[in-house]
């Protein structure tokens, strides 16, 4: 059901009785797994930075005879990383009735207008403070988004928010890319058609996209699978699962379409193994594979069901996972429900941390009472958070793949 916008009023957010279940999940496993590994770190400006250095190539040739003069001098060249924080902010007003009305009851939705029916109680007896702390599980939410996919902005002006640079952003060294570009699409938002001349695919092929313009961007995710449908020879359109609904655009738009290639075992090690070369996944208890339900079920086909190994999983930082042996040590696969179903995303934990803007006398992320304004209560959620990730090439990233038959 749709949230609303604006004061919370017996009009617009009735009561019922009877048990509450939550049917939007919670969980937020990369923040709660950097953040439990490390408690978070304070930041003291918007742009926050760290160091990183390197040291030269083991050489077979540096040996010296003896009564050499000193060699000429060197010295090695430290280099600077930044990132922002991002500004997270929520408002909740609920009216003086809305929280006094706590036994009005909605109807029962029932067709016999004598049906009452409304045996149980209502388990929100406090309105407003269950509204925050909803609140405070979709900032979650939204900082786990934006620690995984976010695109790094930092504008010159007030006229445009501040975001932090997401893992998968942050990862430029250890690439690898299996997609293969169809051809970059106009998208017409009337008939919902993606126009790409003889691009040759079939009802069913699973494609991912990139570079979103116009009406586009906003309602597809870059590397999200998506599945073709309604193929003609120069036209076709996206639907979320195979035979689904065709996508909807409200304006014309635009994006680079690529197919993709079934994940195997021989893609997962050349990538760790980029990654171990270039020195990371050294610490077992902290090397991570962070991938969505698609690509779990496919790491768990390939490296569990297929060689018969017996699956065993622990807590990082109360943070679930399961564990798979690799050539490069034993890893701990995150199943993440915020990850593109088209990536996969290596992550060295030890190195990444929550940094966060604490304002003075209120903390990092606090609730604060607005200046009343009529028969009203109102609060503000207010904080600035944003991703330091370390040294980038400890992580990795896998692209534009899909689960292989059978998982």
């Amino acid at each position: 059901m749709a949230g609303i916008t604006g004061q919370a009023t017996t009009f617009g957010l009735p009561n019922f009785v009877g048990e509450l279940f939550a049917v939007t999940p919670t969980d937020t496993p990369f923040l709660s797994a950097i953040g439990g590994l490390t408690g978070g770190e304070a930041a003291n400006a918007t742009l926050f930075e760290w160091q990183g250095y390197d040291l030269r190539d083991a050489s077979a040739s540096r040996q010296r005879v003896e009564g050499a003069n000193a060699p000429a001098a060197e010295a090695r060249v430290r280099f600077n990383v930044t990132n922002v924080v991002e500004i997270h902010q929520e408002a909740i007003e609920v009216t003086y009735t809305k929280m006094a009305a706590v036994g009005q009851y909605a109807s029962t939705g029932s067709a016999n207008p004598n049906a009452v029916g409304l045996a149980g109680s209502n388990p929100v007896v406090n309105e407003l403070d269950w509204q925050i702390d909803q609140a405070l599980k979709q900032i979650a939410r939204d900082v786990e988004k934006s620690f995984i996919t976010g695109k790094f902005a930092n504008p010159g002006t007030n006229a445009s928010p501040r975001k932090t640079r997401g893992i998968m952003e942050a990862t430029v060294t250890n690439v690898s890319d299996k997609g293969t570009l169809k051809g970059t699409a106009t998208i017409e938002a009337d008939d919902e058609n993606f126009t790409i001349a003889a691009h040759g695919m079939t009802n069913g092929t699973a494609v991912t996209v990139r570079n979103l313009t116009g009406g586009a961007d906003g309602v597809l995710e870059e590397n999200r699978i998506y599945y073709v449908r309604d193929s003609a020879a120069n036209t076709f359109r996206l639907a979320l699962k195979p035979g689904g609904a065709a996508i909807t655009f409200s304006t014309d738009g635009g994006a680079d379409v690529y197919t993709l290639t079934a994940l195997t075992e021989a893609m997962v090690l050349d990538l760790l193994q980029d990654v171990w070369d270039a020195g990371g996944i050294q610490e077992s208890d902290t090397a991570a594979v962070m991938v969505n339900g698609t690509l779990k079920r496919a790491l768990t086909k390939i490296f569990i069901t297929d060689k018969g190994f017996q699956e065993q999983s622990r807590d990082i930082a109360g943070v679930h996972v399961m564990t798979i042996e690799t050539d490069f040590g034993r890893l701990n696969v995150m199943l993440n429900r915020h990850m593109p179903s088209a990536a996969l995303q290596v992550v060295s934990l030890e190195e990444c941390a929550p940094r966060f803007l604490p304002i003075p006398d209120k903390g990092f992320l606090f609730v604060e009472e607005l200046g009343r304004e009529g028969s009203a209560e109102r609060r503000q959620i207010y904080g600035e958070i944003g991703l330091k990730y370390g040294n980038e090439k400890a992580h990795g990233k896998l692209l534009g793949v899909t689960a292989p038959a059978g998982a």
